[in-house]
């Protein structure tokens, strides 16, 4: 099983429509907020993530709060900062291949152009 067949991903409304085609085109399961309708609000968009197993990828710092400080469940988070839209799906790629089994575990990553870090945590 390849490192991209064990995540799965829901891309947050704020990240470019356009990662979400080019990760589908490798061969990603991916889905984007967007086009299921109008953004329903962070904790909604953090339970489907977690419902589905699939790692949120957002731009928005707010996840960390939600998850970290309220508990809520999730199936890890990939927070990317600093990034033009057209380099978003491959520094999305690069950090979820590099990093699966911490996601998996509940991990908070944040990716930026000087470094990724990572918060390790419990998916809940």
């Amino acid at each position: 099983m390849t490192e991209q067949a064990k995540c799965r991903l829901l891309l947050d409304s704020c990240v470019w429509g356009g990662a979400a085609e080019a990760l589908a085109g490798l061969g990603w399961d991916v889905l984007w907020v967007p086009a299921s309708g109008p953004d329903p609000g962070d904790d909604a968009v953090l339970a489907w993530a977690a419902r589905e197993s699939r790692v949120l990828v957002t731009l928005d710092k707010d996840f960390g709060e939600l998850v970290h400080n309220r508990g809520h469940k999730h199936a890890g988070i990939v927070r990317i900062q600093g990034f033009a839209a057209r380099e978003q799906a491959g520094q999305i790629a690069y950090a979820v291949q590099g990093h699966v089994d911490e996601l998996q575990g509940g991990a908070l990553l944040v990716v930026t152009p000087q470094r990724l870090r990572v918060r390790l945590g419990n998916a809940g």
